[in-house]
């Protein structure tokens, strides 16, 4: 059994794996709803499916980049969860969750609205529901990104009316509806998984924030 928390934008998202690998989520979408709903979500689920946290197999987090309310909001509940626990936490970049979610096979660009004309981007390829990062995550002009999108590439994350009609037009576009904590589960269970998860100690838990510091910087 496996809980999958997603808090690195404004959609909280906490999703359940049972024994039988099936999926439930819920989630909610708004600004300063994390701090109400990523503990009420994991009770509900508890609740509705008859588990306690020390029956987890593991527990996965998005570790950014992100939000700085969303991100540690999220890494409290973790480290409150699992305190005196021997339950395994595992840690993924934002940006590879968000790939999980666009399920057809080709290139993947993964992008979060990253402030002033710039967006965070890393591109993936799906290669029969194996994920490979082909790039790292940077800080790109909108322009510079827009220039890279080829037909039928696949787009997802936040920022996407921030791009033009042409980019948007060329590409399968995933927008918010499709951020989740069940991305986190589809990766984890695929054979990528050892490419972008990392085991780490509770105590040791550290996302990336979103910074205008970052930006300036134009990389991570």
């Amino acid at each position: 059994m496996i809980l999958a928390y997603e808090t690195s934008t404004d959609v909280c998202s906490v999703a359940f794996q049972n024994e039988q690998g099936e999926i439930f989520e819920k989630r909610i979408r708004g600004k300063g709803i994390h701090s109400d709903h990523v503990f009420l979500f994991t009770k509900e689920l508890m609740g509705e499916h008859g588990f306690k946290i020390k029956d987890l197999g593991a527990v996965l987090i998005s570790t950014g980049p992100g939000s700085y309310t969303g991100l540690r909001i999220g890494a409290s509940a973790i480290k409150g969860l699992l305190f005196k626990t021997h339950v395994p936490l595992y840690a993924v970049g934002t940006l590879a969750g968000f790939s999980a979610a666009a399920n057809k096979p080709g290139r993947i660009h993964a992008i979060l609205d990253a402030r002033r004309t710039h967006l965070y981007h890393q591109l993936f390829l799906n290669e029969e529901n194996r994920w490979l990062s082909k790039t790292d995550a940077v800080v790109k002009e909108i322009q510079d990104f827009e220039k890279e999108v080829d037909p039928e590439d696949s787009i997802i994350g936040t920022g996407l009316n921030r791009l033009g009609k042409e980019t948007l037009k060329k590409a399968e576009v995933f927008g918010p509806d499709y951020i989740s904590a069940k991305n986190l589960l589809v990766l984890f269970n695929s054979k990528s998984r050892d490419s972008f998860f990392e085991k780490t100690p509770v105590e040791e838990l550290d996302p990336v924030y979103l910074s205008n510091h970052q930006v300036n910087n134009s990389k991570l």
